[in-house]
């Protein structure tokens, strides 16, 4: 199974397995902080024309997450196996978070 398009046939079926794979609190917690940078660096940088600071937003984005999984969830992101489903997955986790469906 090289592709995600083998094992998960849509982001509906990839989600919970997504989601299994971001049991601890403080790894959920250190996503949710990594989103919440990306899209205030992303404001400021489009607000202030420093379009160089967008280069920040994976480097800010990813290292939070993975500093999550490699130091408290004790696993390899989704992301290196399912990238785009992963990235739908920190999005759709970032607003469940914000709207107290999943605990934070």
């Amino acid at each position: 199974m090289n592709d995600q398009s083998e094992q998960f046939k849509s982001f509906k079926a990839f989600y919970p397995y997504y989601l299994a794979e971001h049991n601890n609190v403080t790894c959920r917690r250190l996503h949710f902080i990594g989103s919440t940078l990306v899209l205030l660096i992303l404001f400021v940088a489009l607000l202030q024309k420093q379009y160089m600071l967008l280069l920040l937003l994976p480097v800010v984005g990813y290292g939070f997450a993975w500093i999550g999984h490699f130091f408290f969830e004790k696993n390899k992101p989704a992301t290196f196996k399912y990238p785009l489903y992963s990235f739908l997955g920190d999005w759709v986790m970032f607003w469940q978070i914000l709207t107290g469906k999943i605990k934070f």
